[in-house]
């Protein structure tokens, strides 16, 4: 899962952001070349008649008043059963309790395949299985990567409920993408296995950390991974316009022996395989609650020296084979109950502000929020696109060796 959003306009403040000004996130992964994973394909997409309403198709609504109303999509998603996703890890921003509410409102099934890909995986998918009923409903990609693929057609304008309660600059103006839950970049440490855990970058460098700092992936297909160099970049002297800085960074990490090529995950914390892993602050804050209970003493900081935040987008294919189901989605993933089950998981909802004014926000939720001060600026497209080419051009080398 990862990438970057595309445009520098302001949003409103996160939760947990102790300035007024506006914010937005932004995260690149690199579009460079990868394997597309070999994925097997069964059976032609299913006939989307049965998704019909008075003459309308889910696979071309645009919204659900589009379709005939709420009531008419609930009722062809239903029909259809089945809900296709991909890359969605349960312990990802509380997407398991996203799911399983989900499944218990609609009766519709949600099959989860490579729970642990990347946002570049979910693509490869999308455009090797186009027109088979394996095919995703339902992408969750940072947001360069899904400037990408709606760049190459691969996704279905459609106007959730809530869509004009999602601020200008976290939204596709023609509907194919919107942005939904974000974060910030933070340094996750095991505290007993790391006697003096780091709390920026700089500290990174230091002789005790050797081969203990972890990314969640690799940046040239992942967006946690990407945003953990962009991170650096910032607190190396680097700006939006020169990710250089943050690739010599890890280089620097690589060369003095601190660097581990083991990707974080639960598992690998858990083991000990990555006692100090670059992340999101939502995926540690939800590692420090899951592992206390195994003994695990997980601790937080948000570096000072390289804020970086972002959001991640929602998409539909635009050749879902299960269209009603993937509109209903993202129904309920822009829903208040969706919106605050993300809050639920220490991420920050992309609808705050408008569900702060609603008086539906999770306000005991949002306090527990790992507190940032400050007002973080974001790149424009330009920014990204570049930054993306030199991530393409430059991470093997940086670590290479």
């Amino acid at each position: 899962m990862g990438g970057l959003r595309s445009s520098a306009s302001p949003a409103p403040p996160l939760p947990g952001v102790t300035v007024s000004q506006p914010r937005t996130a932004a995260l690149a992964g690199s579009l460079a070349v990868v394997a597309a994973l070999a994925l097997s394909a069964c059976g032609a997409a299913p006939d989307n008649a049965s998704t019909t309403a008075n003459g309308k198709n889910a696979a071309t609504a645009t919204s659900a008043a589009d379709f005939g109303g709420l009531d008419a999509l609930v009722k062809a998603a239903k029909k259809e059963g089945t809900l296709h996703a991909i890359a969605l890890p349960r312990d990802w921003a509380n997407y398991g309790a996203l799911i399983d509410g989900f499944q218990k409102k609609y009766g519709i099934k949600v099959q989860v395949e490579n729970p642990d890909g990347s946002s570049q995986d979910e693509i490869n998918a999308v455009t090797s299985r186009k027109g088979q009923n394996r095919a995703p409903d339902v992408l969750d990609l940072g947001s360069s990567f899904a400037l990408s693929a709606a760049q190459q057609g691969l996704l279905a304008p459609y106007k959730v409920a809530s869509y004009a309660d999602i601020p200008a600059g976290q939204k596709d103006p023609q509907a194919r993408w919107y942005n939904d839950y974000g974060g910030y970049i933070s340094i996750g440490c095991d505290a007993k296995r790391v006697k003096t855990c780091p709390t920026t970058f700089a500290d990174l460098l230091k002789p005790q950390y050797k081969g203990q700092v972890a990314l969640n992936g690799n940046p040239t297909k992942s967006g946690s991974a990407f945003g953990g160099v962009y991170a650096a970049a910032l607190a190396s002297g680097g700006s939006f316009d020169d990710i250089q800085p943050g690739l010599d960074f890890f280089a620097k990490l690589k060369k003095n022996g601190n660097y581990t090529p083991v990707e974080s995950t639960p598992a690998t914390v858990e083991k000990g395989e990555t006692p100090i892993s670059i992340d999101w602050d939502y995926l540690n804050a939800g590692y420090a609650d899951e592992f206390k209970s195994k003994g695990v003493d997980w601790k937080v900081a948000i570096p000072s020296d390289g804020q970086y935040a972002q959001y991640y987008s929602q998409a539909v294919n635009k050749d879902a084979p299960h269209p009603a189901a993937a509109r209903l989605w993202q129904e309920y993933l822009y829903s208040a109950e969706g919106q605050n089950l993300w809050l639920a998981g220490y991420a920050r909802p992309a609808l705050t502000a408008a569900m702060e004014k609603a008086g539906t926000l999770d306000k005991a939720a949002a306090a527990k929020l790992p507190k940032v001060s400050g007002a973080p600026s974001f790149p424009s497209e330009a920014q990204q696109s570049k930054a993306k080419t030199v991530i393409a051009q430059g991470w093997a080398k940086a670590v290479s060796g």
